[in-house]
């Protein structure tokens, strides 16, 4: 028997046990045979009925416990259904409101992250062909000033010729 049972039927169990007492004290001078049949009777019965509303009371709350601590874990599908029409079947009805909410606010995160996902790789994608386009400018402009560096090389060369050739013909 759990902690949670045992603080509900032994407060019942004392009341009958504290009961059958009085029943004891009140008639003890005409206690017979059937006298002790009854309250044999009504022990078991005052027994039965201490676990039995024990039980009845823990299990929807065990159930909900068992419950909140998976979704304490992350498990955002659990749910409790509960058939009894009390505080209990209430609770339970919170509880998987909360546990929804929970998991949709946990899909439209995952939703947003999917999305600005998308969105940066587009405009990583448009970045990427901003620079191949200026990468290819820079081939093309480093093409065009080795072709110039080279028509200078040309043009040093003859003005060296000519210069030669004019202190040679002086």
């Amino acid at each position: 028997m759990n902690k949670l049972t045992s603080k509900i039927a032994v407060p019942i169990i004392l009341v009958g046990i504290f009961a059958i007492a009085i029943f004891i004290a009140l008639d003890y001078q005409r206690m017979d045979i059937g006298f002790y049949i009854v309250v044999l009777i009504f022990s078991v019965y005052i027994f039965s009925f201490g676990f039995a509303a024990g039980q009845n009371i823990t299990s929807p709350l065990k159930q909900l416990l068992d419950r909140a601590t998976e979704l304490s874990k992350g498990n955002l599908s659990s749910r409790v259904y509960l058939e009894t029409k009390d505080e209990f079947a209430e609770l339970a009805k919170v509880f998987n409101q909360i546990a929804e909410e929970l998991q949709a606010s946990q899909e439209r995160g995952e939703n947003v992250e999917k999305s600005v996902g998308i969105k940066v790789q587009a405009r990583t994608q448009d970045l990427q062909e901003i620079i191949n386009a200026l990468e290819q400018k820079v081939k093309n402009r480093t093409i065009e000033l080795e072709r110039l560096i080279k028509q200078l090389q040309v043009l040093q060369a003859e003005v060296e010729n000519l210069k030669q050739q004019n202190k040679a013909k002086k």
